[in-house]
């Protein structure tokens, strides 16, 4: 097979080729002038990002991303987009990326140690469809959604190289700014809301961005904040170590300012933790609070290069938060969220518990988490098929709780449910591989890579905590997920201070 002629096509720039160019943006400057300045304007954003796509494959992920994350808000306030459009994107992405490897005649494949237990996992929940509850109307679309993430992660890990690092980190830090901003508008901005939003003694109402939830939007909100904490760490630290090298008279030149040190860089990262932080608060989301407690406590045991001095480092965080307690320095309204909860959890079965306003929501988890267990007895290896809690859910609810949620509200019983003990397994391997590589990065860089690793673990532990009381593998978040661990996937362990590119394996094509 040659694809010489297609090349020569594409090489192309002769007098036909201009003037096909120049009529195009004339008709579509007409088409823009006679249509609403809204719609022009969407059309304008659709082009750019679908230009960008093509231009570099993780610019269109960033906005299939981007796209991805208003899929609640477009379902339920704007019909006539389609919801799904960001998928668009991340199809044309993937095909500027296997286009451009097919014309070059050299698709290089990365070969990371994430990739076998990645599609370790897809294959379970692939099993757990052999005898699904529903295989065409829930199965087929949550198996799809675990393709479209091993796409993402082969994408980025093989286009991301330390000249990109910031193409699709920042991208992914101002869709962060984005939704922090539209839910602080909502939070205190705007004085009306969703009255089951409202927070309880305060004229304020729970930030929800455009997941059209306040407890996904908390996850998505806090997985950002980690990852530019990590962020701003790396910079600080790479700029440090400049300065060092510097006055010896190596590194940087004396005429230089490390990129690090760059209010380009220092003043957008500490914008994005001042607002990210505030739109978690925002949330008012128990789980978001708790996962990036954790996510903080695990970043700060990797901050010290010695792990002894990052336990240590958890140990003095865990006396300042219990004596803050202890002093009563701690809001009252936090402290009561977070804990007011802890006396209606029970190891028992809810179905005789009285249900009131106090605690219907702790009540309505466990009934699922209890209806979840139930489908996981009756289908102990397999469950009843990947994504399909809900239609399986009628045959085991609780005699209060008729109606499903959509998910047991744990993603860990909702995969014991859905893909039996083999399914939950292959995602506990996924992951500890995710934390195991991520740890290592964190050991063997320095500067901006080791600060992103850092934030990547924090984002890894956000996820795996806030896991236990939701399910963020929502309105699209599995996009980012892909693309971070694609980030992962793309560090060569034992180089300091860049992304390179790891082992390859190339795919010749034609002669």
């Amino acid at each position: 097979m040659t694809l010489a002629p297609a090349v020569r096509l594409l090489r192309w720039n002769g007098p036909l080729t201009t003037a096909l160019g120049l009529l195009l943006a004339v008709g579509a400057g007409l088409l823009l002038i006679s249509l609403p300045l809204t719609t022009a304007l969407v059309l304008i954003v659709l082009t750019a990002l679908a230009v960008a796509a093509l231009v570099e494959p993780l610019l269109g992920i960033a906005g299939g991303l981007f796209l991805g994350l208003l899929r609640a808000y477009l379902q339920t306030e704007v019909p006539q987009i389609p919801a799904q459009i960001g998928h668009l994107f991340i199809a044309l992405a993937a095909a500027a990326w296997l286009g451009r490897g097919l014309l070059r005649r050299d698709l290089r494949l990365p070969r990371s140690p994430l990739l076998l237990p990645l599609l370790g996992f897809v294959g379970a929940a692939w099993l757990s469809l052999w005898n699904p509850t529903d295989l065409t109307g829930y199965g087929l679309p949550e198996l799809v959604k675990w393709l479209e993430l091993v796409l993402v992660f082969v994408v980025v890990a093989a286009r991301l190289q330390e000249r990109h690092i910031l193409w699709l980190m920042i991208p992914i830090l101002l869709i962060g700014l984005f939704q922090a901003g539209v839910g602080l508008y909502q939070f205190g901005l705007r004085d009306e809301g969703p009255e089951h939003f409202r927070i309880p003694g305060y004229d304020f109402y729970r930030a929800y961005g455009t997941f059209e939830q306040p407890n996904p939007y908390g996850g998505f909100i806090g997985m950002t904040l980690a990852l530019a904490a990590g962020m701003l760490v790396g910079a600080v630290e790479r700029g440090r170590r400049g300065d060092k090298e510097t006055r010896r008279g190596g590194g940087d030149s004396p005429r230089e300012i490390p990129v690090s040190l760059s209010p380009y860089l220092l003043v957008p990262l500490s914008l994005c933790l001042l607002l990210t932080g505030a739109a978690l608060i925002a949330s008012w989301s128990r789980g978001a609070w708790i996962g990036f407690a954790a996510a903080l406590l695990v970043m700060a045991a990797a901050l010290p290069r010695r792990t002894r001095w990052g336990l240590l480092a958890i140990a003095l965080l865990a006396v300042i938060v219990i004596g803050l307690y202890h002093a009563d320095l701690l809001p009252a309204s936090v402290v009561a969220r977070l804990t007011d909860f802890a006396a209606e959890l029970r190891l028992e079965d809810v179905r005789g518990v009285g249900i009131n306003s106090a605690n219907y929501a702790v009540i309505e988890r466990l009934a699922h988490w209890q209806s979840a267990l139930e489908m996981w007895r009756q289908h102990f290896w397999t469950g009843v098929g990947l994504g399909c809690y809900e239609p399986a859910y009628p045959a085991v609810a609780l005699i209060n709780w008729p109606f499903a949620l959509g998910h047991a509200h744990n993603t860990y019983l909702n995969l014991l449910a859905e893909t039996g003990l083999i399914g939950t397994i292959a995602y506990l391997v996924l992951w500890a591989a995710v934390f195991w590589q991520t740890w290592r990065i964190t050991r063997t860089t320095r500067g901006l890579t080791r600060g992103l690793a850092i934030g990547l673990l924090g984002v890894w532990t956000h996820l795996a905590v806030h896991n236990f009381f939701d399910n963020l593998y929502v309105n699209n978040v599995h996009v980012l997920v892909g693309a971070l661990m694609g980030a992962v996937a793309s560090v060569q362990v034992g180089k300091f201070a860049s992304l390179q590119v790891g082992k390859w394996a190339s795919l010749q094509v034609g002669k």
